[in-house]
């Protein structure tokens, strides 16, 4: 494993996917733990994507977590598909983790009411429940959650909204295997903004994956700008990103 940081951000790179996954697991372990023994309660909000499955994994396999006490929310949703469709993002969440372990509670964005009353609903559930831990990927155009560089803002005043997807994410989503086609991908979404995010306590981000460099040597060697939405993670105070060998291997190289 190599580690280094970047302004405020950790860097961990390991040399495998399922490595990297436990390694992030374990400390998200420790936070919680660190949470409930400071507040008895954690919430936690969740990105979704095949990004994250050695993560989720990890974590529902894991025999520490006082899960019960932990409350989970989601970070983005496609406007428009039926609530059984399996690229909703909410039912991603569920098979991955909500439905193996016993969570407190299980708040997800409803992708198929009204955008502007739902991004109202979930944005009063993030106002009543402070994100104690957030869970994020970063997007092959550098996005966090659905913010893609051109609806990004670091001082966006919304907590949740609803956005255009731009062709880049949205063929990300064709890459991911989730769709067979560009067409297929909805082109609206819900999405919590950069600062709902950055407002948890604790970030942990993890991206593996070759088609993942570009974005992660933007993240790390550009400039901080809603340009590649991730390097808002450079200025978050408690904040650790980690890689495998694939996503870190345009980095320059670091002893």
């Amino acid at each position: 494993m190599t580690e280094f940081t970047k302004d405020a951000l950790r860097v961990q790179v390991y040399a495998t996917r399922a490595e990297m996954g436990r390694a992030a697991a374990r400390d998200i372990e420790a936070a919680i733990a660190q949470v409930l023994r400071e507040k008895g309660r954690c919430n936690m909000i969740f990105a979704a994507a095949p990004s994250q499955n050695e993560v989720l994994a990890a974590l529902a396999a894991s025999k520490s977590i006082d899960w019960p006490r932990v409350h989970a929310f989601h970070m983005d949703e496609y406007i428009g598909l039926p609530a059984a469709a399996p690229q909703g993002f909410a039912n991603f969440l569920r098979a991955a983790l909500f439905d193996k372990v016993p969570l407190g509670s299980v708040h997800c964005i409803d992708s198929t009411a009204g955008a502007e009353a739902e991004a109202a609903r979930y944005s009063a559930l993030l106002r009543e429940n402070p994100a104690d831990i957030v869970l994020l990927g970063i997007g092959e155009n550098g996005h966090l959650a659905f913010n893609d560089p051109h609806v990004a803002q670091f001082d966006d005043p919304a907590l949740v909204k609803a956005v255009t997807l731009d062709d880049t994410c949205r063929m990300q989503q064709v890459h991911d295997g989730c769709f067979a086609s560009l067409d297929e991908v909805p082109r609206t979404a819900l999405t919590l903004t950069i600062p709902a995010l950055m407002a948890a306590g604790q970030a942990f981000c993890v991206v593996p994956a070759p088609t993942k460099a570009q974005a992660v040597r933007r993240t790390l060697e550009g400039p901080v700008s809603p340009e590649c939405p991730a390097t808002a993670l450079r200025r978050h105070p408690h904040a650790a990103l980690y890689l495998d060998a694939d996503s870190a291997s345009l980095l320059a190289r670091r002893t």
